[in-house]
């Protein structure tokens, strides 16, 4: 079974985390969607994604080669065989999708109450199906894990 980090962003904007993340998975073999609740979200992401510096290979859902793309945007369960999927925007993901994947990332707005509460119910019955988890902070200015559930 895959195991799902929660980010709780307060220090470093979203698009910076998710590059990061997205960079590390790609560098490890992996496949990635990015998941939102909103395609206007993931459209914003996306071109934010072409204004920062260095490359990051990426698409969006809906087009002819969603399964060639190493970072797949979508509201949906994606076409491209993510190893890694990340939620953003609140975008849900159950434990049976995480038990067939080699690591899934939930990033939250750590200013967004709604945003820390929909993680929390998040955190709670992902590890309640058996899930586990780790929650990672930057509030010291630095990532650092703050927390750690394991199947039992």
């Amino acid at each position: 079974m895959g195991a799902v980090y929660f980010y709780h962003l307060t220090q470093g904007p979203l698009i910076d985390t998710l590059a990061t993340l997205a960079e590390k998975s790609l560098s490890a073999g992996w496949r990635v969607e990015v998941r939102g609740r909103s395609e206007e979200m993931l459209r914003a992401l996306d071109q934010a994604l072409w204004l920062r510096e260095g490359f990051l290979p990426h698409g969006m859902a809906g087009g002819p080669h969603d399964a060639d793309q190493p970072v797949l945007f979508t509201t949906g369960a994606g076409d491209n065989k993510a190893a890694c999927v990340m939620s953003v925007g609140g975008a849900d993901l159950s434990a049976e999708e995480i038990a067939v994947l080699d690591r899934a990332c939930i990033l939250f707005d750590g200013y967004d109450e709604a945003a820390v509460q929909h993680a929390r119910v998040q955190w709670k019955t992902l590890t309640g199906a058996g899930a586990e988890a780790q929650y990672w902070s930057e509030e010291s200015g630095r990532w650092e894990k703050k927390a750690e559930s394991k199947k039992g």
